[in-house]
């Protein structure tokens, strides 16, 4: 996984703020998360690799962040916090 930076559509981030409640700043910090876990997520694109990871932000907060690798760097997609049968997975090690 590219670890130079984390990049998005500023638009796109406000938007996932005000649905989400979960700010891609916030999101990004999921990635230092040693017990993240990262799988693809062909279901939504055809025209990219997309994956979606889950982890625990510093917030402590369990979020989920959809994104793309590239070469230089991750650019996220979205973001939202974890359902409860998401969390009971992570908690799991699943």
């Amino acid at each position: 996984m590219p670890e130079t930076g984390f990049v998005w559509d500023p638009d796109k981030a406000i938007e996932n703020l005000d649905k989400h409640r979960v700010s891609f700043d916030e999101a990004i910090t999921v990635f230092g998360d040693p017990l993240a876990t990262t799988v693809p997520d062909p279901d939504h694109s055809s025209d990219e690799e997309r994956w979606w990871t889950i982890g625990l932000s510093l917030q402590q907060r369990l979020i989920v962040v959809w994104h793309t690798d590239h070469v230089e760097s991750i650019r996220v997609i979205g973001a939202r916090l974890a359902t409860p049968s998401e969390r009971r997975k992570y908690e799991s090690g699943e």
